[in-house]
């Protein structure tokens, strides 16, 4: 532990340990003060403000031990020291005046006058809060003025006569405080003067409080980043104060109390702003607060409603115990069920669906039962998200292994957005863009997963018909083309042969020199069509394939499609013999393809061919050092065949350029399947 560390403990210890000291003690003197002497005395109890003081003390020194030279930290310690002391002050003088013990004159002071600036604390909060200083320039006026203005009515508590005081507040001294000196610090000014003084000190009160709260505006449009978030803690910290003292305006009873709760949520929300802000994501907070506030506010006020309209209908009919307790029942028995169906109606309103998972899912899949397209379905998915949360603005889009963009926007985008990508099976296929303050993201990635799922599953499906109806169509056409070769070509070419050699046999006694020509002539045809023959055969499959193998197939090809200044070298396993004919055509014709775009674009001085077998696929990896390909240039011809290859097959093909120098075109292809 360091000495800023045993600096900034001790303190924060002394002030907790003496604020528990003190409530402890002053509790132990409360048991000892009747009921009845309290209500003379006009006190209460050390613990109406001593809990509200432990809410500034314990957040205080919290504080002071991570921002020891911090001033709200001290700021809260002195408060929450304050309030315990306030209330221990009242406490010693019901024990005093009890028991006829000396103190009773200072605590009446403490009490009664220092007790005014209890919350003197927070216009200079919002003043230094968070940076701990004043605001520059002409706003620093405006704060030392505010603070100047808020503090008069205090400050003048703290000298105005008692006997003034009690005319204000229209009622005299307690006679129990007869004989106590009352007034140890007061002013000899005019009687007349004090009242409309004392008037105008407390209009200035919240003239202060209103200049405090437009330096906290002006400060949160000013600040960024971890400040604005403590600013946003602030706000909620009054927003939950505002709701507290109106569930104790709902709930008299409990009015006493209600201080507390807000001033430990001050208190805390206070320290969680510098300590760490982004404990917890304080928007949606501050929007959850907000919204079940509000709900539970209409929720409260239909029930009053309804329990005094039935209270006044039954009131005229029954004695008034009867009909409140009538009137109770029938809120309870036939409001009841309607009032969960308002708060549910009146979440699906604010919040959409998000507060039920398994319908925002159950409605998403019904919807892309419903689609017939890729296109119909994305544009499901987005207004689901759309209904779900409650959003003005959902766009989704999805590539396609072609690269291919497909779109589906819903409504126009009016703020700042954020971006979740897609994913299906570890590879990102897309990206759903919504609004910044789109929160849920469990929900969201689940919904967005099963968007995934069911558009590549779509997108699969259309692709192997389309695959199908390419097969029987190129199996067609290959056919067609055979016949046309072999109908057209071959079958003419050997029917001449045939005739020249029957030609040259009729000739070959009489005309020997004729014969002699026509064999010649027939030997030419027997050699085209044994070209004829090998090129036929080679569009079925290339021959180097069956005479030296892929790898050396790939060799030869790189040999060919060398360029100057261009040095290719080629790596495999020995393990290539065994494939299935289809990877072996499919991996040649990739490599090929991708070694051509080398040569002919790449302007690159060295490329790199890998063949290997792993976990049950062969794996092409054709790299090179070129220029690469410039980011957003749509995919040619050439590149969209080396992915539909692949895919035939069941694999994938991943074009990539790394550090924006050269290309890396890496294939994969299962050959589970057609083993």
């Amino acid at each position: 532990m360091t000495h800023d560390d045993r600096a900034s403990r001790t303190p924060a210890a002394v002030a907790v340990g003496l604020g528990l000291a003190v409530l402890v003690v002053a509790t132990i003197l409360d048991l000892q003060v009747p009921g009845e002497h309290r209500e003379l005395t006009q006190t209460e109890m050390v613990w109406t403000v001593g809990l509200p003081g432990l809410g500034l003390l314990i957040p205080g020194a919290i504080l002071l031990r991570r921002l020891p030279r911090h001033p709200v930290a001290w700021l809260l310690v002195g408060s929450g020291l304050h309030w315990i002391f306030d209330g221990a002050a009242a406490t010693w003088l019901a024990y005093a005046t009890l028991n006829d013990l000396p103190g009773a004159s200072a605590a009446f002071w403490i009490y009664n006058r220092l007790g005014a600036a209890l919350l003197i604390w927070l216009p200079l909060l919002l003043f230094i809060y968070p940076s701990g200083r004043f605001p520059s320039g002409r706003w620093r006026l405006a704060a030392y003025g505010g603070m100047i203005l808020a503090s008069l009515a205090p400050l003048a508590t703290l000298v105005v006569p008692s006997q003034v005081a009690d005319a204000r507040a229209g009622q005299p001294s307690p006679a129990v405080f007869a004989g106590l000196g009352l007034d140890p610090a007061s002013l000899p000014l005019p009687d007349g003067w004090w009242l409309p003084l004392l008037t105008a000190m407390w209009i200035a009160l919240p003239l202060g409080m209103i200049i405090s709260f437009a330096v906290v505006v002006r400060t949160f449009r000013r600040t960024t980043g971890d400040e604005r978030l403590a600013l946003r803690w602030l706000l909620w910290a009054a927003l939950a104060d505002v709701l507290v003292f109106l569930s104790a305006l709902v709930l008299p009873a409990f009015s006493g109390i209600a201080i507390g709760p807000a001033v430990g949520l001050t208190g805390a929300a206070i320290t969680i702003g510098l300590v760490r802000p982004r404990l917890v994501d304080v928007d949606r907070l501050l929007g959850g607060t907000a919204l079940y506030g509000a709900m539970a506010a209409t929720v409260l006020v239909v029930d009053a409603c309804i329990l005094g309209a039935t209270g006044a209908f039954l009131g005229s009919r029954m004695a008034e115990r009867d009909a409140a307790v009538v009137a109770m029942l029938v809120v309870t028995a036939g409001y009841g069920p309607l009032r969960h169906r308002l708060w549910i109606a009146i979440r699906r309103l604010v919040l959409g669906r998000r507060d039920d998972p398994y319908k925002v899912v159950a409605g998403l899949a019904e919807q892309l039962e419903r689609s017939e397209s890729p296109s119909d379905e994305l544009l499901a998915v987005a207004r689901a998200v759309a209904e779900a949360f409650r959003l003005p603005y959902v766009e989704v889009e999805v590539r396609r292994p072609s690269g291919e963009q497909l779109v589906a926007t819903v409504g126009e985008p009016r703020a700042p957005t954020r971006i979740l990508p897609i994913t299906y099976r570890g590879e990102t296929v897309g990206r759903v863009i919504l609004p910044a303050r789109a929160r849920d993201d469990r929900l969201l990635t689940d919904v967005v997963r099963q968007a995934a799922i069911a558009a590549r599953s779509a997108h699969l499906a259309q692709e192997l018909q389309r695959s199908r109806e390419q097969i029987v169509a190129a199996r067609e056409e290959e056919r067609r083309r055979l016949r046309r070769d072999l109908h057209d070509g071959l079958g003419p070419t050997l029917g001449g042969v045939g005739l020249r050699i029957d030609a040259a046999r009729n000739l070959a006694g009489r005309k020997p020199e004729e014969a002699d020509r026509l064999l010649r002539q027939a030997r030419e045809d027997v050699t085209t069509a044994v070209s004829d023959v090998r090129r036929l055969v080679h569009d079925l499959r290339p021959p180097a394939l069956d005479d030296v193998g892929l790898l050396g197939a790939v060799r030869q090809q790189a040999a060919r499609l060398k360029a100057p200044g261009l040095t290719v070298t080629v790596d495999g396993h020995d393990d290539l013999d065994q494939l299935p004919a289809a990877v072996e055509v499919a991996a040649y014709r990739i490599a090929s393809e991708a070694l051509t775009n080398v040569a002919r674009h790449a302007s690159a001085t060295t490329a790199h061919i890998t063949l290997a077998v792993r976990a049950g696929a062969l794996e092409i990896e054709v790299t090179d050092d070129g220029v690469g390909i410039p980011p957003g240039t749509p995919s040619g011809v050439g590149l969209v065949s080396l992915r539909e290859r692949a895919a035939e097959l069941g694999g994938d093909c991943r074009i990539e350029c790394p550090d924006g120098r050269g290309t890396v075109v890496r294939a994969r292809l299962p050959m589970g399947v057609l083993v």
